[in-house]
């Protein structure tokens, strides 16, 4: 990656090194031009992107919880004959199992639903997907993913950072740092959290969507279903806008000099994030406001979109907020995790999503957004085929399984109507075109005009990137 002349760690660097006055007076001007640029909006690291982008911003729905291959997207029909027999362990191969399934025999429960091949690609999808399957023909559908995790947190956090431990930037806080937005007035990554009807017992942690040895300015903006949809944004009762503004600009000129004498990036993060609050203020009331949408709008992405909060109300947002050149948006909705009543359990979570989704798909097409904007949906992993409990009883469910799992991509650079990777007649291993996690973050970048390998940022003295160092490679049988 060439060198940055705004990188706020290069500038620490020499703030701290030098002690110079002639280096702090050279850094205040760095800053006055980089706050400048940003000020007009210029987006991201100068150099980037490294080429052509397919994708101009990603909207990233996560199913948090690992939804099931099994019964929504991998048919495996011959399970049905061997249901109730135990997983050979020519299959199995001593892989590892949770603790929850480790002390029960490996009985194979086949698919609670039936599939069907729906467009004119035939792609293949379970019954609990209606939606879905109306926009068959824009989906890639990756069969061949896994990751390396077998327990929900390290896998999340690997699925969205490269790395199972804390502490790593997320996926679109990278986004963020190398490609910035194009509205000064809103965040580069925005995040919305799906607001469950019933209490859901899957957290969601806040480094999923942080931005690790960052600055943390790159970190996710949570949106809410409130009053205040971002917390400690609005005024207090009684603070005219024109005080807020004079507050602003003396608390400015403090923090700059503090800037010049340390170069500590994190006081330029807040110079930045002050004056982000305050644009937020007029322009975040704006866009939660839904009351203008029309009610076709509203009718296309189901009964549920009406409800603040909800998975569909966010995705309406999303489209939103990329229609106003946010580059990163992520939703989250969780309790894809069926240990038990699958049935039941998972068709819940179809319900949730299946018409939003598939709704997106649709809208963005409409309004001529599809073609640069990268749809993502998927999980941390997939589950597995034998039944958790007793494998014909309406109460089993299935354990987590990362040796394979199934998402799907639509729009920004990939080939519709397509289905990518298979994995053996028991969806336990993956059989052809191998995905990885770090798979999939490499050609996410690619599509976004990244090289995976020329983008890091140094902390501690090495040069990190999202991809880590284990061997990545972009999926070129994905790419348009």
């Amino acid at each position: 990656m060439s060198p940055d002349p705004l990188d706020p760690s290069r500038r620490y660097f020499l703030g701290q090194c030098t002690g110079l006055s002639l280096g702090a007076m050279a850094l205040s001007t760095l800053v006055g031009r980089a706050l400048a640029a940003d000020g007009a909006g210029k987006p991201g690291l100068p150099h980037l992107p490294h080429f052509a982008a397919k994708a101009k911003r990603v909207i990233f729905l996560t199913q948090s919880g690992g939804p099931s291959q099994i019964e929504l997207f991998d048919e495996k029909p011959g399970l049905t004959a061997l249901a109730g027999t135990e997983l050979p362990e020519s299959v199995r191969r001593g892989q590892r199992l949770t603790t929850m399934t480790s002390g029960q025999k490996q009985l194979i429960k086949p698919a609670a639903t039936k599939f069907e091949r729906c467009g004119q690609s035939g792609q293949n999808l379970g019954e609990w997907l209606p939606h879905l399957k109306t926009v068959a023909d824009d989906l890639c559908v990756i069969r061949s993913m896994h990751t390396d995790q077998i327990n929900h947190a390290p896998a999340m956090t690997q699925f969205l950072t490269g790395n199972q431990i804390p502490g790593r930037p997320s996926l679109g806080a990278w986004a963020s740092y190398g490609l910035g937005s194009e509205n000064r007035n809103l965040p580069d990554y925005l995040v919305l959290l799906s607001k469950m009807q019933r209490p859901s017992d899957q957290p969601l942690y806040d480094h999923y969507w942080g931005s690790g040895f960052l600055p943390s300015r790159y970190q996710g903006v949570k949106l809410r279903s409130a009053k205040d949809p971002v917390l400690y944004l609005r005024d207090p009762d009684g603070l005219p806008r024109e005080l807020r503004r004079e507050m602003l600009d003396t608390i400015g000129a403090l923090n700059q000099q503090a800037l010049a004498r340390s170069g500590d990036p994190e006081i330029s993060t807040r110079i930045r994030q002050y004056e982000m609050a305050y644009r937020m203020q007029a322009s975040v009331p704006e866009l939660t406001d839904l009351s203008d949408e029309k009610d076709e709008v509203f009718e296309l992405y189901g009964p549920d979109s009406r409800r603040p909060g909800s998975y569909a109300a966010n995705c309406i947002l999303a489209r939103r907020l990329i229609e106003r050149g946010v580059r990163f948006v992520q939703l989250f909705h969780p309790d894809w995790d069926h240990h038990s009543r699958l049935t039941s359990w998972c068709t819940a979570r179809c319900r949730d999503t299946d018409q939003p989704s598939a709704a997106l798909v649709k809208d963005l097409k409409r309004r001529g957004l599809l073609e640069d904007t990268l749809v993502v949906w998927g999980g941390e992993f997939g589950r597995g085929v034998a039944g958790q409990g007793k494998w014909d009883s309406p109460e089993a469910g299935r354990d987590h399984h990362p040796r394979c799992f199934t998402m799907w991509m639509a729009g920004g650079g990939v080939k519709a109507g397509t289905t990518f990777g298979e994995t053996d007649d028991f969806s336990y291993n993956v059989a052809k075109d191998p995905v990885h996690v770090h798979d999939l973050h490499a050609t996410i970048l690619h599509l976004m005009g990244i090289d995976h390998e020329r983008f890091t940022y140094r902390h501690q003295g090495l040069d990190f990137r999202l991809t880590g160092v284990e061997p990545a490679k972009v999926v070129k049988g994905i790419v348009a």
